[in-house]
């Protein structure tokens, strides 16, 4: 296997800086601290070096599955990450927690898979968010419809989400009887990397096997009664598939916390965006102003999941403000602190 057959490009090269102590490779998969690691030598099982994790300002510094990384054999059973080097694309969100920090979902991936079922799943408000998330990325998204062979009403869900999609591909699939199934492998060229992000029981998995031609993955039947998936898909995994392309499968997300800036935003409701052209003011807020020709031409629900998305980005800048000048006064006070140290030593 070469680089090549992993996605390496002439992005990477460049951004590479010549070391013959250190092996190049790409991280299939991370296990707590141990990471998978496929280079042109075999796989290796790694850790990330104490210097990069002490130098790392934040989580997203560090590396994720779908990354490029430098490593060096200490000898025959250890091995260290010790750069990651720059993405040419990534997929984040807000992590889980109280304080405002990014998550890496996945990285220099090239096309992003929207999955979603067309039974009890199907949600337009969460396919926004997920839409939001490629856009904020620059990955190119596809919205996938699973699960055509037991749902009903597909026809009149894919018109729907065509209202929210804004010219971003939608492809109705069954994996169970394969209809629609080689329109997406379309997306699959040597070298390009695909990520499937949805929640857990839409069917990531199922196709995940369908697209490899091979039971690969577990997969789970639904919960009855409410359709709610189990987590089949425990760990972020990169896997080649026999044409040359690689899946970047990922564990279901029930809820997706938004990491994006309200540029992006305007780029996901591109159509509220034209709409607002026609308002009578200009700096409209689509609330109560007269005449808003985004509440006359708009969706009640695909306004409100604006207004609620603008909200929470709005305060996601905020507390990251706060927390950058409380970390830089902490660094300031630090440095007060060493100058008068050495002021006492004179």
């Amino acid at each position: 296997m070469t680089l090549e057959d992993f996605g390496w490009s002439s992005f990477f090269e460049k951004n590479l800086k010549p070391d013959s102590t250190k092996i190049v490779g790409r991280v299939s998969s991370q296990h707590r601290e141990l990471y998978r690691v496929l280079t042109d030598r075999g796989e290796l099982v790694v850790k990330v070096s104490g210097r990069l994790r002490n130098a790392a300002a934040s989580v997203a510094e560090l590396p994720a599955v779908g990354d490029w990384v430098t490593v060096l054999m200490r000898d025959t059973d250890r091995a260290t990450i010790q750069t990651v080097l720059p993405r040419r694309s990534y997929l984040s969100r807000r992590a889980a927690g109280n304080r405002a920090e990014e998550q890496i979902i996945a990285a220099n991936v090239d096309t992003v898979f929207i999955v979603t079922s067309l039974d009890a799943d199907f949600s337009l408000r969460r396919i926004e968010r997920y839409l939001l998330v490629a856009h904020n990325s620059g990955v190119r998204p596809v919205v996938i419809l699973s699960k055509s062979d037991v749902a009903e009403g597909a026809d009149g869900k894919r018109v729907e989400c065509e209202t929210v999609a804004q010219g971003t591909p939608i492809h109705v699939i069954s994996s169970v009887t394969g209809d629609g199934v080689e329109a997406v492998k379309d997306y699959l060229g040597r070298g390009q990397t695909v990520a499937f992000v949805g929640s857990s029981g839409v069917g990531k998995s199922t196709l995940v096997n369908a697209l490899f031609g091979d039971e690969i993955q577990k997969t789970n039947p639904v919960r009855e009664g409410d359709n709610k998936g189990r987590h089949t898909t425990t760990y972020r995994r990169l896997i080649l598939l026999p044409g040359g392309a690689l899946l970047l499968d990922t564990p279901g997300m029930r809820e997706v916390q938004l990491w994006a800036d309200e540029g992006t935003l305007d780029a996901a409701f591109a159509d509220i965006a034209t709409a607002a052209e026609g308002c009578r003011f200009r700096d409209c807020k689509h609330l109560q102003e007269p005449d808003c020709a985004v509440r006359d031409h708009i969706d009640a629900g695909r306004l409100a999941s604006f207004h609620a998305q603008q909200k929470e980005l709005a305060h996601l800048h905020r507390q990251t403000d706060t927390q950058a000048a409380q970390a830089q006064k902490q660094r300031t006070k630090a440095i007060h602190k060493r100058m008068r140290n050495y002021d006492k030593r004179d």
